[in-house]
């Protein structure tokens, strides 16, 4: 039985691209353009898409970036910041892709889910070989802020509607870790656990609504999950794709959910027996997501080539 196979459903979701991807990611949507983004993590690739008739999703272009693209994040003028694999790209208005210096090694170890914060300071996570993977927070002033350094595989980040929480995920763990968090300074208190995950679904990518309930996309268990604020699980949306990487609201009234999957680590069989794994969905499920958190820009570009001291 698939986890969360008792939680009422909400409603079906469409597809809303053509193409596949092998691991989707980071849908964000930029208000002041009117785009979404999002990414190919392995193909080191940024799309840029438009919604379309229906729900539907029209690629507008995509951008290749030297290695993997973990994460993208826009500033109001249209610069991109992109997670690569052991640094920071930075793409400016005309183009122009500059790399920032390397803040991680590893052959095997990688930046991974990546937003901005109220304050449009870069959080982004790692991923790699170690139970010691890293939470980290890019600064205005060039240092870099470690987070967390205790973790499986950083993942998905949201902050509720105020900013005074931070949620984050823990994959391996299965666990939906929540922590005080101040929007203006960035200083950010113990974690706790909000929710850990049952049965064979892992918790990837991660959103909050207008109220401030908190929807997780479910890798393995095919299949969207939105919480209450209390960590209940109240309702579900099923994808036809088993591996579900990410969510956020989009849409000029932030009422249509943008859900991302792949088909990394799927079998042949598989592949035959989900032929839309891969693709981008769209669903209105009846509630507004939060106004999305812009990248600071070109003042946080510098970063340091060693990583500060836990917070």
């Amino acid at each position: 039985m698939r986890p969360f196979a008792h939680i009422p459903t909400i409603g079906t979701p469409r597809v809303a691209t053509g193409v596949p991807h092998f691991l989707g990611e980071g849908p964000t949507w930029d208000p002041v353009r009117g785009e979404l983004l999002w990414v190919d993590i392995m193909a080191g690739d940024v799309y840029r898409g438009r919604f379309a008739y229906g729900g539907g999703i029209q690629i507008e272009e995509r951008i290749a970036f030297p290695d993997t693209a973990g994460a993208v994040a826009i500033s109001r003028a249209g610069e991109m910041v992109v997670a690569g694999t052991h640094r920071l790209y930075f793409r400016a208005v005309d183009g122009t892709v500059t790399a920032g210096p390397e803040v991680i090694g590893g052959d095997e170890r990688r930046f991974n889910d990546g937003k901005p914060d109220p304050a449009g300071r870069f959080v982004v996570g790692t991923k790699g070989p170690t139970s010691e993977e890293q939470l980290v927070r890019f600064e205005t002033d060039s240092r870099v802020t470690v987070l967390d350094d205790d973790l499986s595989l950083s993942n998905g980040l949201a902050w509720t509607r105020d900013g005074r929480l931070l949620y984050s995920v823990d994959t391996l763990t299965r666990r939906i870790f929540v922590r005080d968090y101040d929007p203006e300074s960035g200083k950010a208190g113990a974690r706790r656990l909000f929710s850990e995950l049952p049965g064979d679904g892992y918790p990837d990518g991660i959103t909050t609504d207008a109220d401030d309930h908190l929807w997780v996309a479910v890798w393995g268990g095919g299949c969207v999950v939105r919480y209450s604020p209390a960590g209940e699980p109240v309702g579900r949306i099923d994808v036809p794709a088993p591996h579900v990487s990410c969510v956020t609201f989009a849409g000029p009234d932030l009422d249509t959910l943008v859900i991302t999957t792949a088909t990394e680590n799927l079998t042949d069989e598989q592949l035959v027996q989900y032929p839309l794994a891969g693709l981008l969905f769209t669903i209105r499920p009846g509630v507004r997501g939060n106004h999305p958190h812009l990248w600071a820009g070109a003042a946080s570009r510098l970063a340091p080539t060693s990583l500060e001291g836990t917070e």
